[in-house]
């Protein structure tokens, strides 16, 4: 990675061209989940030396040197994800707004979006947000169970997600989204049902639900390992995909991606919608990734280590790759599958796209006009599919 960030001259002239997003990562939380592997540290895992009330100069330190690089015609899109952001004074996320306005100019109407945990927001934090021009909320819920929350290691109450919901609706934020977890050990199905029917009754305009995945390094892991949880199985899963899309179809949302469901088109992460169709953006904190123009990086870990290299005048950037044209289409494959709208079957491998039409995984109506689109029991087995479809 050069030590001034800078890309090649063929990336960087066509920069935006397919949407430019910004992802902002705050790499703090106040404890940590037993699940999560993410690049986020408590306190004490930090130690001396990194402080949150000084991250806001090193992410606005990279964004300066983020403008020196490229140059957007606009910023389509902001996302700030961690981590739990909302632990940084609504000050601070306002005054990160404020300078990836300055360095690069916010697109009239666009998609601010910042994370939140349930017990990290109050009425006062929510309005202050929203007057910093953040437009869209995405709070972990995970489960409305107590005896799941406590499996998952979350400190919120049962109630505490959805009436984070009604504050949020009442400081302005029109777009909220609520997560989920499901397969928990101990998850019983009217456990989950309980949650839809939460999630439903909040209001929201948006649900993302994802399987719980164990991860290697874990507390989770390490108590699965020791035999005091049982591993989630794969049948249960797939019973709670279809109790989710069930239950959130006839509340009148739509899927537009296999773990998304959006009540209508505005409804949508605009901001992940450019991940999934090979859009530019650049990845702002440590641990951080980016691409722009099929070159990919990534920024190192350590928010102590990130911070330095900028104190000195350099890059933050740990490694980075320039993909293949190879490389492009396989994640324009993997990526775009698993949208609603699906891909040309122009774009995938002929013969896998028969044997998944014949198996009843992908729409014949679609496929008849050009398209690959998943059916339901394709979203099921949705890797196995894509699989199927790259050369």
């Amino acid at each position: 990675m050069p030590h001034d960030g800078s890309l090649p001259d063929d990336a960087a002239a066509g920069v935006g061209k397919s949407g430019f997003g910004v992802y902002v990562h705050v790499p703090f939380c106040a404890s940590r989940c037993g699940y999560c592997d993410f690049n986020t540290y408590t306190a004490a895992e930090l130690g001396g030396g990194v402080r949150r009330e000084t991250y806001p100069d090193a992410v606005l330190a990279e964004l300066a040197m983020a403008a020196k690089v490229v140059r957007p015609a606009r910023v389509d899109t902001v996302f700030v994800g961690g981590g739990t952001p909302t632990l940084l004074d609504p000050g601070d996320l306002g005054r990160i707004l404020d300078g990836i306005d300055a360095a690069w100019g916010l697109a009239a109407g666009a998609e601010i979006t910042t994370e939140a945990n349930p017990e990290s927001v109050t009425p006062a934090s929510l309005r202050a947000l929203r007057t910093a021009g953040y437009t869209r909320l995405s709070l972990g819920m995970q489960s409305v169970a107590p005896n799941v929350l406590a499996v998952l290691d979350r400190r919120h109450t049962a109630g505490r997600a959805t009436q984070a919901v009604a504050q949020a609706r009442e400081a302005g934020f029109e777009h909220v989204s609520l997560d989920l977890i499901y397969g928990t050990p101990g998850e019983s199905p009217d456990d989950f049902a309980a949650s839809l029917d939460a999630v439903i009754a909040a209001g929201v305009d948006h649900v993302s639900a994802y399987a719980l995945i164990v991860e290697d390094g874990t507390r989770l892991a390490a108590r699965m390992r020791r035999g005091e949880l049982p591993y989630p199985e794969d049948d249960v899963a797939a019973d709670r995909y279809l109790a989710a899309e069930a239950a959130l179809s006839a509340a009148g949302f739509g899927w537009y991606e296999v773990s998304n469901w959006a009540r209508a088109a505005d409804a949508r992460c605009r901001h992940n919608m450019l991940y999934w169709t090979g859009g530019d953006w650049w990845g702002i904190g440590p641990g951080a990734h980016s691409h722009v123009g099929g070159v990919r990086w990534w920024n190192v870990k350590h928010p102590a280590t990130y911070a330095k290299r900028l104190a000195d005048g350099m890059s933050p950037g740990h490694g980075r790759e320039v993909l293949t044209p190879e490389q492009q289409h396989m994640e324009e494959v993997m990526l775009r599958v698993r949208l609603a709208e699906g891909i040309g079957a122009d774009r995938v491998e002929a013969r896998g796209a028969r044997q998944a039409l014949e198996a009843g995984l992908l729409d014949r109506d679609a496929f008849a006009a050009g398209w690959v689109r998943l059916t339901l029991r394709g979203r099921l087995l949705a890797d196995a599919v894509i699989r199927d479809l790259l050369p």
